[in-house]
């Protein structure tokens, strides 16, 4: 019997899923034994390595043309959408926080704030968050066995994630040639979608017009005139699927509205297949996005009885980070296919993630 494994006991990350194959385990890490990384077997930076490369940034730089900045996060705020439980609640403790002080009467506010920091929002993947489960136990990126690689405090209780926490690839952070991939526009090229619609539709079946294949990304590449992708180049994807509270439309949404939009974007997502993911690891990319929670399609892909595995196949085994809910309207609205990123975490010792708010220059 097939199941289909797309969140359930894993509800940080995928949509649904059968009791059953949630407690799967897979033994092909040793098969293929993908560590140690390229980057050596001490490595806890992966692909943010490429920004170390003058020649990559010298590249990002030189894509830049009309010397214009967008910023791609989106906003924080109670109510945005975050999958399942997770929340963010910011609060001003005091009116003021503090003062009055001093003959000039200083006072100041403080913010309280209560939180998944790296998962919710704007949010990039580090190399503490992804694992593989094996017969011989769970393993996160660079082969590093999950119970070895904890930082622990009194009484054995975690603190960290040791040497995959998240601090270590904010030494590098990102600058990056980036390639804006906007599927809405390339589904219409192709007559699939009507040219009034602004979002791909959730896949409704394996292989729906959401699911962005290895094929797709180069038909979109060659579509959109720009270089292939090379080693070091960061790729982000416009489904339109996060449309809906983008910056330039939340702060005018009723919190009827913004309830609406939660719940639309919590059912599933358009975004890339495995072979998508793939194409990117054999290009040695430096990072990839786009504008949604996971950026793989949900809760039907390519085949039958994976969880997000791009999140497997370029995180854990390549090292090859991932960054979810940009705010890429922008871009397509002005159609800017080429520019500049730039960006790195915060240096959260020990994080799975982080959020943020990139920069793109173009």
């Amino acid at each position: 019997m097939k199941v289909r494994v797309m969140a359930g006991a894993l509800a940080a990350l995928f949509f649904w899923a059968g009791g059953a194959a949630a407690q799967a385990v897979t033994d092909k890490p040793f098969e293929e034994r993908w560590w140690p990384s390229k980057w050596g077997p001490d490595d806890s930076a992966g692909s943010s390595n490429h920004t170390r490369n003058p020649a990559n940034v010298k590249r990002a730089l030189s894509v830049v043309k009309q010397f214009k900045v967008v910023t791609l996060g989106r906003v924080y705020h109670r109510e945005m959408p975050n999958f399942g439980v997770r929340s963010w609640n910011l609060t001003i403790p005091g009116t003021p926080t503090g003062g009055p002080f001093g003959k000039n009467g200083l006072v100041f506010h403080d913010e309280m704030v209560t939180s998944e920091i790296g998962q919710v929002g704007t949010q990039f993947d580090g190399p503490g968050h992804i694992g593989v489960r094996t017969s011989k136990g769970d393993f996160m990126y660079n082969g590093r066995a999950r119970e070895e690689v904890y930082e622990r405090g009194a009484g054995g209780r975690i603190l960290g994630m040791g040497k995959n926490g998240v601090e270590h690839v904010a030494e590098n952070g990102f600058v990056c040639r980036a390639v804006m991939l906007d599927a809405v526009a390339y589904r219409k090229s192709q007559g699939k979608l009507p040219a009034s619609a602004d979002k791909l539709p959730i896949p409704a079946k394996l292989n729906d017009i959401g699911v962005i294949t290895g094929e797709d990304i180069k038909a979109m590449i060659k579509l959109q005139g720009v270089e292939d992708l090379q080693a070091g180049d960061c790729v982000f994807m416009h489904t339109g699927h996060g449309n809906g509270w983008a910056n330039s439309v939340y702060g005018s949404l009723t919190a009827e509205q913004r309830a609406a939009v939660r719940d639309y974007v919590t059912k599933g997502e358009p975004g890339y297949a495995l072979s998508a993911c793939e194409y990117f690891g054999a290009r040695d990319i430096a990072l990839q996005g786009g504008d949604a929670s996971s950026n793989e399609a949900q809760p039907f892909s390519e085949e039958d009885g994976y969880a997000v595995p791009c999140h497997t196949a370029n995180q854990t085994r390549r090292g090859i980070w991932n960054i979810e809910n940009l705010d890429l309207k922008p871009l397509a609205d002005a159609k800017v296919y080429e520019f500049a990123f730039v960006w790195a975490p915060l240096r959260i010792v020990g994080g799975t993630g982080s959020p943020g708010n990139p920069i793109a220059i173009y």
